[in-house]
């Protein structure tokens, strides 16, 4: 059933943090029957919860007529000394992205799978690059280290590291998208390629930015390029795989204050993928402490933490059953895929 503009709108927006612009995004909806969005990720380690954001707006995307480059950054990846700069390591990495992308539900009739490695031997992609970097200052390159999850004086020690944003605004280009999608971690880049679009007249395309749900470890601080969710740091995050037990044990030991909402993991999960999954959640506790309480408002349950009727433990508990419940059907389907999860583990990324 075709979605009426209004609709649309609703379902792009939903679960997201910041559109650029959304008077745009509305003409492109209206003016468009065919619509390009990309999203990119490096092919470094294992997948962890969070991408179930991107997963999730990839299929409501296709809903309003998108089809969606998965874009996997292998020479990105190698930059960034990930995986070793293993680059055929990288590569595998890829292809495994592309199976989780699969179980989480994202249909590749629909989609596209892309690897830098096929933009980089293309030469108009190499004349866009220099084009790039022409307009652009290093001080404005520098800043946008954080879409590495770097800092700026981390990439004093490789002038390569500067490669990285430029390479990732020309992906953009190249791909010529009408959409590009990311992370509030990806904003930096998003905004250097409008602003470079402005300056050579080229397309520009939405900016939609995801929410950063914060690593389990995170003590309320939110710096992006070192708080949110890593598979660099296995306790810091859930990854698509993890078992039961996993889950609690990580769950368990995660920061949760009483009553705080913001930089709180446990309620970035319950905000961006248990109620957007399931619709609802159910705190089980003995009478003697209120009895059980379910929540099919998503501000009721949020209100009800912050008041105190919540307490932490309660809510881990109802939080970890709650992932596992959405990463069971999921896990199911890369058991499919690899014939166990135990064979899938051994390919040991991290």
């Amino acid at each position: 059933m075709t979605l009426d503009i209004r609709s649309q709108m609703e379902l792009v927006l939903n679960n997201t943090v910041e559109v650029v612009t959304k008077d745009k995004l509305e003409k492109l909806l209206s003016d468009k029957e065919k619509k390009t969005a990309y999203v990119g990720f490096e092919p470094s380690g294992k997948v962890h919860i969070g991408w179930l954001i991107f997963a999730r707006k990839i299929i409501e995307l296709n809903r309003c007529g998108f089809h969606v480059t998965i874009y996997l950054a292998d020479w990105h990846a190698y930059i960034n000394d990930k995986l070793g700069g293993d680059i055929e390591k990288i590569k595998k990495c890829g292809k495994y992205m592309e199976d989780c992308f699969i179980a989480l539900g994202v249909d590749p009739q629909l989609n596209s799978f892309v690897y830098a490695s096929e933009l980089l031997g293309q030469l108009s992609y190499w004349e866009k690059v220099f084009q790039v970097a022409k307009r652009s200052s290093m001080a404005r390159l520098k800043r946008a280290m954080t879409i590495m999850g770097r800092t700026g004086d981390e990439t004093d020690v490789d002038s390569s590291k500067f490669f990285y944003p430029v390479m990732q605004v020309t992906d953009i280009f190249q791909l010529d998208v009408d959409l590009a999608l990311g992370g509030m971690d990806q904003r930096r880049a998003h905004m250097l390629a409008l602003d470079v679009a402005e300056k050579l007249r080229w397309k520009k395309p939405v900016a939609l930015h995801t929410p950063i749900i914060a690593g389990l470890d995170s003590k309320g601080r939110m710096d992006i390029a070192e708080e949110k969710m890593s598979k660099s740091n296995p306790d810091s995050c859930i990854f698509i795989h993890d078992g039961p037990d996993d889950i609690k044990r990580k769950i368990k030991k995660a920061y949760c204050p009483q009553g705080e909402l913001e930089g709180n993991p446990i309620i970035d999960l319950v905000s961006y993928i248990v109620f957007p999954a399931l619709g609802e959640l159910t705190i089980t506790r003995p009478e003697k402490w209120g009895g059980d309480m379910h929540f099919s408002s998503l501000r009721d349950l949020v209100d009800s933490y912050e008041s105190g009727q919540v307490h932490p433990m309660d809510l881990k508990t109802a939080v970890a059953n709650a992932l596992h419940e959405i990463l069971d059907p999921v896990q199911k389907r890369l058991t499919d895929i690899y014939g166990s999860l135990e064979k899938m583990e051994q390919m040991n990324f991290n």
